[in-house]
């Protein structure tokens, strides 16, 4: 285990004590006593073990009132009860109670260390479990998902608020590279269902028929290489998470399928008669204009209605404003880190280059972008002649006005002020309220910024 193992030994017969110890002793743990419950109550509070060998009967108190006390603390160590009063009432609460296992005395010592042996084993496995869980959390937390945009504070809280409640169902809706899997990992990882399975699996990569044996399962001979039953993903997730990446591309007559199971939470397996009932919640994503793929015939309206239990939109990166910045120091760190380089910092060329453009792949691309920077920098600081973007490194940022329709309502041109004002103020917090790096950045002369600021009540 790395670290010596420390055992408590709780025994108000000194010659047993004494025993004990010369065995454990033996092997190199390090040994406490206590001889009453009380001087058990008090090495607990200074110190962790990984065993505790507890005496049934105590001078003071019994052994399942330190036994509770140790479970109360919601400990990692594991108990062995020993008694010379065994009955089966006591054995049961001690083991309803959270105890290993349970002796009884006179014991044999070479049984009695079998049952050690068990005990640490067992002690080691739930450490690496805890420690585990923990990397999956720092890897999967809130804390992955990076940005100080107002949208990203807004998708956090609803993070936040779908992990800690039982609802079954959520969408999520955004274009490629926004970051819709790891949302949906941190959805899993901060919910009661974080310690079971989160399957993914992503709709364009079977057929339909391998992906409906994928997901419900098939039974022996459902079709012709079906030679022996299979559980499907959705069996296999049972008190889990399942995410359905891609969902907008999955074959209609799956979708039937699958919106009877969103609805009942009930399936067969291919080539099967029984119902099969299962506790999951399903994320499901696309990056697909879903409305529009209802009006070619490709997707059910009925499904979407399903998925749009709670919904939530991912941003997309050009409309993070700074979040370009913050994500590339990100990156910037992890990789510099990861290639052993020395790169700490990134030149105002290189963030103009980044900030121009339009990042069809979003948060994804950005990173594939500074990880190939990094990878051939060749000084301290990442430099506009490291980044290579993707489609061509003059690509604009910019809107497809000709695909701006006015809505059947009318529009209301007060947003359209409300977005001048905001495009204004983060131009003079990114340039630190310097009036004329401000107004090159908006491709205004600085008396027409100036007007600008003016009308706003920014001056």
């Amino acid at each position: 285990m790395g670290m010596k193992i420390r055992v408590l030994i709780v025994e108000d017969e000194g010659l047993i004590r004494w025993s004990l110890r010369q065995k454990f002793e033996e092997r190199g743990y390090v040994v406490t006593e206590a001889e009453d419950g009380k001087a058990a109550l008090e090495a607990l509070e200074d110190n962790v073990f990984d065993l505790i060998m507890l005496d049934y009967k105590l001078p003071d108190t019994t052994g399942l009132d330190v036994l509770e006390h140790v479970r109360a603390g919601d400990m990692d160590t594991v108990v062995i009860m020993m008694t010379a009063y065994s009955t089966i009432e006591s054995a049961v609460r001690a083991i309803k109670l959270g105890a290993f296992d349970y002796i009884t005395k006179p014991f044999q010592m070479e049984q009695m260390l079998f049952t050690v042996d068990k005990a640490l084993e067992t002690t080691k496995l739930r450490r690496e479990v805890r420690e585990l869980r923990r990397h999956l959390e720092d890897k999967y937390g809130t804390d992955e998902i990076i940005g100080q945009h107002p949208s990203m504070h807004k998708l956090l809280e609803m993070i936040r608020q779908i992990a800690q409640t039982g609802v079954s169902t959520v969408f999520l809706r955004g274009e490629t590279g926004t970051g819709k899997d790891l949302v949906a990992r941190v959805l899993h990882r901060s919910s009661e269902r974080a310690a079971q399975p989160f399957v993914n699996i992503t709709c364009t990569a079977l057929s339909e028929t391998l992906l409906e044996s994928e997901l419900f399962g098939h039974e022996r001979g459902a079709f012709t290489d079906a030679k022996t039953q299979k559980k499907g993903l959705l069996e296999m997730a049972d008190g889990g998470t399942v995410f359905l990446d891609e969902i907008g591309d999955m074959p209609a007559a799956l979708q039937a399928k699958l919106l009877r199971f969103l609805e009942e939470r009930r399936f067969r397996r291919v080539g099967g008669t029984k119902e099969i009932s299962v506790d999951v919640r399903v994320i499901a994503a696309t990056n697909r204009d879903i409305e529009k793929s209802i009006e070619q015939g490709s997707f059910r309206r009925d499904l979407l209605y399903r998925l749009n239990v709670v919904t939530i939109y991912l941003p997309p990166l050009r409309a993070r404003g700074d979040d370009i910045k913050l994500l590339t120091q990100h990156f910037v760190q992890r990789f510099a880190r990861e290639f052993k380089k020395t790169v700490t910092d990134v030149s105002d060329a290189a963030y103009e280059m980044l900030y121009g453009y339009s990042w069809p792949g979003n948060v994804r691309e950005l990173r594939n972008v500074i990880e190939r920077a990094v990878l051939l920098c060749r000084g301290e600081t990442l430099d506009a002649d490291d980044i290579v973007l993707g489609r061509s490194e003059s690509t604009p940022w910019e809107w497809n006005i000709e695909h701006i329709t006015l809505p059947p309502n009318g529009f209301n041109f007060d947003k359209l002020r409300r977005l001048e004002r905001h495009l204004l103020c983060q131009a003079l917090e990114r340039t630190g309220n310097n009036q004329s790096k401000a107004a090159k950045l908006l491709n205004l002369s600085r008396d027409r910024l100036r007007y600008r600021l003016q009308k706003h009540g920014l001056l």
